[in-house]
């Protein structure tokens, strides 16, 4: 753990790269169409989404300025957009997110989290 980066946000980390990983082991093997067919799968993919958001929202801004590289208001603002206006969840954003985003995120936040 980086001597730097208090024990919360620590937690709050590795709740963002458990979500990551839970929503890329959802999708593994699947298709974007299964979005439209699996609302099980679906509901899941959008949940690991949220937990990543909600992590990140509680993350100090001491330690979001060690990792510069992530656009934290886009995490937040789409936990905001999927809690509030569930309706409205466009199923090619929640594919994007897990097959592409996700992954990278989650290499960013362990990379920083294995940092000394």
């Amino acid at each position: 753990m980086r001597s730097d980066m208090q024990p919360d946000d620590r937690v709050r980390l590795l709740h963002m790269v458990e979500a990551a990983e839970t929503a890329a082991a959802f999708v593994a093997g699947r298709a974007r169409a299964d979005l439209d067919t699996d609302r099980m799968l679906l509901f899941a993919v959008v949940r690991a989404i949220e937990v990543v958001g909600e992590a990140a929202n509680h993350v100090s801004p001491a330690c979001r300025a060690l990792l510069p590289g992530l656009p934290w208001l886009a995490i937040v603002g789409m936990r905001h957009r999927i809690v509030h206006a569930y309706f409205q969840i466009d199923a090619d954003t929640v594919w994007k997110t897990a097959t592409e985003e996700l992954p990278a995120l989650r290499s960013a936040v362990q990379a920083a989290l294995d940092a000394r």
